[in-house]
């Protein structure tokens, strides 16, 4: 470890690696460590070649820093826990960042947008309400496992405020809330447009969804192939190591050559659709 990286390093925390792009993030088990759903947000969400992106519930700006490997846009992460956006500023200055990806410490259910509205939005909230699961977590995981600063309605509603018209958002949760998520983007007129459901092994339900709407968008709701993460031997699939890994800059979206989704009656027969 250089100088440089002990200098910015705070009793408890550890510095860990992103592998991908040489980049590496602050991390500690008493406060905050990202797992894969953060990693498989930002592989999955629709960014733009340029632009602006705004990141809620930042935690320690993972999302942010591997949204930068995919995109010359500008990155806002909003964080309510001051440590963890402590966190986050450090491991941006760290892998000099600065001038990509701005950390705004805040809450989002009052957070107030400064400039223009952004072109994408992505989030990784809460996924258990208050009166469900174990709290014996201290404050800092169970703000980020429990709907304790924000819930489900608050992430959408701030999502629905910040994105443009036309303006992707995207989110990782839990497939027992998936009626709820649909039921609160579609009231604040984000349309549910590619939902991707991920589940440990090929025989086991899903523990993730990954859903992606579009601000005032068209109905149509696209259910990609399920994405699986480890083999039957234990380890992952290929899919899950070109992502965890870097190799893959993106999930991929399944799309047809000709830039769109199979119709119905292409899927029935196979080939194009028939007139």
């Amino acid at each position: 470890m250089s100088a440089e990286e002990e200098l910015i390093l705070q009793p408890g925390e550890r510095l860990d690696d992103l592998l991908t792009h040489h980049l590496k993030i602050i991390q500690s088990p008493e406060v905050f460590s990202f797992s894969l759903d953060a990693v498989l947000l930002a592989r999955f969400a629709s960014v733009p070649p340029r632009g602006r992106i705004l990141d809620l519930c930042t935690g320690n700006g993972v999302i942010p820093m591997l949204l930068t490997t995919r995109t010359e846009a500008k990155v806002d992460g909003i964080e309510i826990q001051p440590r963890l956006a402590d966190m986050a500023r450090r491991s941006v200055s760290l892998n000099r960042l600065d001038d990509r990806v701005h950390i705004i410490e805040g809450d989002l259910r009052e957070w107030k947008l400064e400039g223009e509205l952004y072109d994408a939005v992505t989030v990784n909230p809460p996924y258990l309400p208050v009166a469900s699961g174990d709290r014996k977590d201290n404050l800092h995981q169970a703000m980020a496992r429990h709907e304790v600063g924000c819930k489900l309605e608050d992430v959408v509603a701030a999502c629905a405020r910040s994105v443009k018209a036309g303006g992707k958002v995207a989110m990782v949760h839990r497939p027992s809330r998936l009626v709820d998520i649909i039921d609160l983007m579609r009231r604040y007129r984000i349309e549910p447009k590619r939902i991707r459901f991920v589940h440990p092994r090929r025989e086991a339900e899903a523990n993730m969804i990954l859903i992606e709407g579009t601000r005032d968008g068209r109905p149509e709701v696209r259910l990609l192939p399920p994405l699986i993460v480890y083999e039957e031997d234990g380890e992952y699939t290929p899919e899950l190591l070109a992502v965890f890994y870097g190799q893959a800059a993106e999930l991929p979206d399944f799309k047809r050559p000709n830039g769109r989704a199979p119709s119905v009656k292409e899927k029935r027969t196979g080939g194009e659709e028939l007139t």
